[in-house]
């Protein structure tokens, strides 16, 4: 008969702790179920829709990140898998930023009201520039190359 032992008894509880803890954490950062913002999901659709069509147009095409028909003017689209938010402050200007929050590293979820939101702690950044509107964040968000070639967007 196995003697069960107070080390395997903590190490027991340790572990079945853990599993809690990395199971609530797994959709933390998501957007909510509840059908209020769906850009989102959209937007975590969208790299592999833009580069299915863009792919018979040319070396750059398949490497496009948007359309820039697929970004609203005076808003943007979060890009999930590459880590990118692009927006179209006015109409013609595209810009691309980290989509990692620069205050915990959280993904931001949604562009509304001119800024680029986080849904961990609130913080919020203007679409302009990537600079701090709302805080707890202290520093804007990282700038990435971008440029137009013809309808698509690319990264530089």
């Amino acid at each position: 008969m196995t003697e069960t032992t107070r080390r395997t008894v903590i190490l027991s509880a340790g572990g079945a702790g853990m599993a809690a803890v990395l199971t609530a954490c797994a959709g933390y950062g998501e957007p909510a179920a509840d059908g209020a913002d769906t850009s989102a999901t959209a937007a975590s659709q969208a790299p592999e829709a833009a580069e299915t069509s863009a792919g018979a147009e040319g070396s750059s095409g398949a490497n496009a990140l948007a359309k820039t028909a697929e970004i609203p003017e005076g808003g943007g689209k979060v890009f999930k898998d590459e880590k990118i938010v692009i927006t179209q402050p006015t109409a013609g200007e595209f810009k691309a930023f980290s989509s990692v929050c620069t205050h915990q590293g959280c993904d931001v979820d949604k562009i509304a009201d001119g800024t680029i939101d986080c849904p961990c702690h609130g913080s919020k950044f203007k679409i302009t520039d990537g600079s701090v509107a709302n805080g707890p964040a202290d520093k804007p968000l990282e700038e990435k190359a971008i440029k137009v070639d013809g309808d698509s967007i690319v990264l530089a």
